[in-house]
């Protein structure tokens, strides 16, 4: 049996998309292990699944001053160690990095081990993680042209993101029975992510008087932030979090407001469904979703609304602008050929399985 290792961590987009290559990597055969941290979000989500984890210790790269800027290198040097030791143990054929920090002392660990080595990059511009881990890597996917050009010659390849299975499999029925909505008109989702975004909301809710007039309204806006006030508002649904619902919410979506994630965004472009990007501020960000957008608006993929311009009448008219020709943003997606990443990244995978014995 072929044996393969997933690592990546410190946030949640750096960890669904290894799972979901878990059902087409067990079709083609591979045993799975799984390396993170000790005390990461990707700990609580792999053990979910059922895969062996081997934590390690690793070490928070920052790009900010920090008094334990001082102490984490010691920590990414003792998890290179960490790293060596579950990867001579599982003796793996080939090894998949997401990135995060938890990356960087298995990608290492694994280069001098001569384990190949399969990296992704999600974002537009390389996170400091993969960075620092691309010059071991064999190959990097990654979701945008312009991410190319920004990677070590010869190493990358356009894939996009693993989806979720499910997320392709909704039901439009589902949905219209999930939200009560009668489907006579078209229905606007609005996802503000796991937290919710302040801003989205707020514009979102001021802007319903007119948008209620064409549109259904979904709204995930987040843990606590329901506004009761609202509830029974006619064309109206808020939710603070969906999960096993949200294929069924996709589904039934004709248009969709949503931060822009690399993970998120790229969701979107398989799901085929027409968005207005509203990117996390370059103040609360590295910049890394104003680039995400901007390439998806300049592929056709998506209506940009940056947050500095973000007001009732700015956010009615992008929606105006998205839905007023659809079906050419689902075409440009369409068109992308982007919709598969699951077969393009396992192709590359199984082209560059070591073959020989340690």
């Amino acid at each position: 049996m072929k044996k393969i290792v997933l690592t990546g961590g410190g946030s949640a987009g750096h960890v669904t998309p290894n799972i979901a290559l878990l059902p087409r990597l067990s079709e083609l055969g591979y045993e799975i292990s799984y390396i993170g941290s000790h005390e990461g979000i990707e700990k609580s989500l792999i053990e979910k699944c059922g895969l062996p984890y081997y934590p390690i210790s690793t070490g928070k790269l920052r790009r900010y001053f920090d008094l334990k800027n001082l102490s984490d290198p010691f920590r990414v040097v003792k998890g290179v160690h960490d790293a060596r030791v579950a990867l001579k143990e599982i003796k793996p054929d080939i090894v998949f990095s997401k990135g995060g920090f938890v990356s960087v002392p298995v990608v290492r660990a694994a280069h001098e081990l001569k384990i190949p080595i399969v990296t992704h990059e999600s974002d537009l511009t390389p996170g400091l993680a993969n960075k620092l881990t691309s010059r071991s890597a064999d190959v990097i996917c990654c979701n945008f042209p312009e991410t190319m050009e920004l990677l070590p010659s010869g190493k990358a390849v356009l894939t996009g993101t693993p989806i979720r299975a499910e997320l392709m499999n909704g039901s439009r029925e589902k949905g219209l029975a999930f939200t009560g909505f009668s489907g006579k008109k078209p229905v606007l989702l609005v996802i503000g992510g796991s937290l919710g975004a302040a801003s989205i909301n707020t514009a979102v809710r001021e802007a319903l008087p007119e948008l209620l007039t064409s549109f259904d309204i979904i709204h995930l806006c987040g843990k606590g932030k329901l506004e009761e006030r609202l509830s029974k508002r006619e064309g109206y649904r808020q939710y603070e979090y969906i999960s096993e619902e949200l294929p069924d919410l996709f589904a039934l979506a004709d248009v969709v407001i949503s931060r822009a994630g690399a993970n998120a965004i790229c969701e979107l472009a398989a799901l085929h469904k027409p968005n207005l990007l509203i990117p996390l501020p370059a103040t609360a960000s590295r910049g890394d979703q104003i680039l995400n957008a901007r390439s998806f608006e300049n592929r056709g993929f998506s209506v940009v609304l940056e947050e500095d311009s973000l007001t009732t009448k700015t956010l009615i008219d992008s929606v105006r602008k998205l839905a007023s020709h659809p079906e050419a943003y689902v075409e440009a997606m369409r068109a992308s050929g982007q919709g598969d990443a699951i077969t393009k990244i396992t192709e590359i995978i199984e082209a560059h399985v070591k073959k020989d014995e340690y």
